[in-house]
C-alpha cells in the first residue's frame, strides 16, 4: 500500500470517507484541507432528481451571489451608441458595436460575459457559432439581452452568474475563493442552493437535491447533507 503524502494525510485526518457535513462544517472544512499556494477557486455541484433530456425538467437561472465570485470578469456591452457612457459608467470593460462584432469574426472573444440589447440580437445572431461553444452568448434568460444594460453590467460585476443542469443532472459552478472567510463561503453556496431549490419543475418526482459536494481546486470533495442548505 502506497504512503500518504503530508497533505493526503492532513485531508484524511478532517475529512471523514462517506461523511456529510452540514454547509457551515463544510465551508470551515474546504479551507482547511486547501494547500495550494495560489488562491484557488471554491466549487459546488449540485446533482437533481431530473431528467434534462425533457424540457419541463431542465433547470436554469441566475443567481447574485452575496459575496460576489472573487473573480475579475471581463465585460463586453455590444449596445446603440446612445446607451454606451452608461454602460461605461457601471463597469463595462469593453463598449461598442459593430467593430466588437468584427473582432468577434476574427476570432476575438477574450471576454467573460456579453450583454446586449435586444435591438443588436440581429447583428449579434450569426456570431452564434464563435460565441456558442464558449458560453458566451448573450440570451435573455440569463438576463445577457436586456434594454438596461448598465443595470446588467452592475449586477455581473457584483457577482451574478447563470448556470443550468447538465446532461448527466449536475450543476456545477464556482462560488468563490479559498481566501473568502468561512462566513462568506457559507452565504454563497447557501444563495446558490436555494435559488436551485426555487427553479425546482413541477414535472420532477422523488429527491430534488440528491447529493451536494463543495471543493477548490485540485481539493477532495466534500459532501454536504442537503438538509442543512434547504
Amino acid at each position: 500500500m502506497s504512503k500518504l503524502t503530508k497533505n493526503q494525510k492532513l485531508v484524511a485526518d478532517k475529512v471523514e470517507a462517506g461523511k456529510a457535513y452540514s454547509l457551515k462544517e463544510a465551508a470551515k472544512l474546504v479551507k482547511e484541507i486547501t494547500t495550494t499556494k495560489f488562491d484557488a477557486s471554491l466549487d459546488i455541484d449540485v446533482r437533481l432528481g431530473v431528467d434534462p433530456r425533457k424540457a419541463n425538467q431542465m433547470v436554469r437561472g441566475v443567481v447574485t451571489l452575496p459575496n460576489g465570485t472573487g473573480k475579475v470578469v471581463r465585460v463586453l456591452c455590444l449596445c446603440t451608441p446612445d446607451a454606451e457612457a452608461a454602460a461605461k459608467e457601471a463597469g463595462a470593460d469593453y463598449v461598442g458595436l459593430d467593430e466588437y462584432i468584427e473582432k468577434i469574426k476574427g476570432g476575438w472573444t477574450d471576454v467573460d460575459v456579453i450583454i446586449t440589447m435586444p435591438s443588436c440580437m440581429g447583428k449579434i445572431g450569426p456570431l452564434g457559432r464563435f460565441l456558442g461553444p464558449r458560453g458566451l452568448m448573450p440570451n435573455p434568460k440569463s438576463g445577457t439581452v436586456t434594454m438596461d444594460v448598465a443595470k446588467a453590467v452592475r449586477e455581473v460585476k457584483q457577482g451574478k452568474i447563470d448556470f443550468k443542469v447538465d446532461k448527466a443532472g449536475i450543476v456545477h459552478t464556482s462560488i468563490g475563493k479559498v481566501s473568502f472567510t468561512e462566513d462568506q463561503i457559507y452565504e454563497n453556496a447557501k444563495e446558490f442552493v436555494q435559488t436551485i431549490v426555487k427553479l425546482k419543475p413541477a414535472a420532477a418526482k422523488g429527491t430534488y437535491l440528491k447529493s451536494i459536494f463543495i471543493s477548490s481546486t485540485m481539493s477532495k470533495g466534500i459532501k454536504v447533507d442537503p438538509k442543512s442548505v434547504e
